[in-house]
Formats: structure tokens, sequence, C-alpha cells
């Protein structure tokens, strides 16, 4: 697949990506714990059908420690076993959340109480933040036509600062 536009070469959307980095910093410095941001972004992208965010966050997330298995069974995360109850509500709010139009009401209040129940109100503001920037990202990458399977851990370090 060849890209429609080169975002990381293109300078105006290099500038964007730089801001986005520094924003999606913000979050992974936060105390939402660092493979539920993975498994969250993981999820969107695979919603999203982003193929460069979901290469970027399987990868990340086994660089951090994160199991085949769990990574395996994101997709199917309600049949699985090997999720807690604090990941399995940050992955029900990650699917409303980016599935907006396929429900009027969005994050359903049931869902937004089990995250209550497990994350404080700045792993919860970072869960929100965090859901709206990998959406934005997907849907650049998406737009874009960004293909997938040449990420390497760390390589968008260098944007940040």
């Amino acid at each position: 697949m060849d890209a429609r536009l080169d975002l990381f070469g293109n300078d105006l959307a290099a500038t964007f990506g730089k801001r986005f980095a520094n924003a999606a910093m913000v979050i992974h410095r936060s105390a939402l714990p660092a493979g539920t941001q993975e498994l969250v972004s993981l999820r969107a992208s695979q919603i999203n059908g982003c193929g460069f965010c979901t290469d970027m966050h399987t990868k990340d997330a086994a660089a951090a420690g994160e199991t085949q298995e769990r990574l395996n069974m994101v997709a199917a995360w309600r049949e699985a076993t090997v999720f807690t109850e604090a990941e399995r509500a940050a992955l029900a709010f990650a699917e409303e959340g980016t599935r907006l139009a396929d429900a009027h009401e969005g994050v359903s209040d049931g869902t937004w109480a089990r995250v209550r129940e497990h994350y404080d109100d700045d792993q919860a503001a970072a869960l929100v933040c965090l859901l709206a920037l990998v959406n934005a990202a997907n849907r650049m990458n998406v737009i874009a036509r960004t293909p997938a399977g040449s990420y390497r851990p760390g390589m968008f370090a260098a944007m940040v600062g």
C-alpha cells in the first residue's frame, strides 16, 4: 500500500505531529497505567481499521512487557479471562467512545460508572484525553493511508520536546 500523503515527511504535518507527540506525552506521564493506555489505544485502532496505529500499539505494548496472549485477545476482550476488571472497564470505554456514531449516547452511564470504580479523576481525565488523541491519530493515518509494518518502538521519541 502506498501512502496518499507522507505525514512524517510533510513540514506542516510534521509540525503538527510534534505537538501531537507532546500532548501524548502528557497522557503517557499520567497515573493511568501504561498497560491500560496501550490496550485502549490498540482497541480503538482496531475498531477504526488503522493498520499503522494497530502495529504501533501492539509493538509498544510488547516492548513494555505485555504478553502475546493478552495482545491476541484485545479484539475479543469480553470473552477473554486475561484482563482485570479495571482493564475491562477501560476497553468498554474505548469501544463506546470510539463508536460514537453507532449509539446516540456515546459512552453509556453504566460504562462510565465502571470506569469510575477503577480510575480516579486524573486517570479518568487521562483516559478521555487518550481516547480522543488515538481516535484523531487513527483518522489521520487512515485518511493518508499510512502503511503499517515499519514502526519500531521509540521511533517518535525525537519528536517530543
